[in-house]
């Protein structure tokens, strides 16, 4: 009976995730609702582990200032990311993000990730790249709550259970379904034969903007 009962109480959490938005900028909104019954979760804290390819990255610097703000809370794997860096030589990011919970349904969690599309190499016909988002990992941690953990599985997540602490707990690992296994996101991208109109329009607008600024120092500068 007790291995009945465990086996009805452990559902399937169910994972949605959408692009907002369209263009290199946008919002990933990541929703959660788990599937455990007769449990109080309300001292847990949910998280959703993202798995970014090499055509996807966050801002570390616009991250900090949403986190000074409280509207978001996440954690970098690596920390350091080159927002400069083209799709061809970028590598995986690994992004966990701290989930808020939804007023409006028990047990569902929701949070919200700014992502870019990194710059592709130049095609010959296509105008957009296909980027593949794979379903995010969903991680619960209850510090402070001595909940039943016959459902989920120990994960090996090395960061603080919630913003009340700055000392890492033991994560679980939540068995979910996902709505859609992958995500699209369609990247802009440049043909192979706007290359010479590119670069000639480039050099003509640095060659006038250097000129302006000539002009002024030579105008407006104080020279001894």
């Amino acid at each position: 009976c007790d291995v009945l009962d465990v086996q009805a109480a452990c559902q399937d959490a169910i994972v949605t995730q959408q692009l907002l938005q369209e263009g290199f900028h946008r919002d990933l909104l990541v929703k959660v609702e788990l599937g455990i019954m007769g449990e109080d979760i309300g001292e847990c804290t949910v998280a959703a582990r993202t798995r970014l390819p090499p055509g996807i990255y966050v801002d570390p610097y616009e991250l900090a200032s949403l986190q000074q703000h409280n509207l978001t809370k996440v954690v970098l794997i690596p920390d350091a990311v080159d927002v400069e860096a083209p799709e061809y030589l970028a590598t995986d990011l690994v992004v966990l993000t701290y989930m808020k919970p939804d007023p409006q349904c028990s047990h569902c969690f929701q949070a919200a990730l700014p992502v870019h599309g990194r710059y592709h190499r130049p095609a010959e016909n296509n105008r957009e790249a296909l980027v593949v988002l794979k379903s995010p990992e969903v991680l619960i941690c209850c510090c402070d709550n001595r909940l039943s953990t016959e459902c989920w599985k120990p994960s090996e997540v090395e960061a603080p259970c919630s913003g009340r602490n700055d000392y890492p707990c033991q994560w679980y690992s939540v068995k979910h379904k996902p709505v859609y296994e992958e995500l699209v996101m369609h990247v802009p991208v440049g043909l192979r034969q706007h290359d010479s109109l590119v670069c000639l329009v480039t050099l003509l607008t640095t060659v006038f903007c250097s000129s302006l600024i000539l002009a002024a120092v030579c105008k407006y500068g104080h020279f001894s």
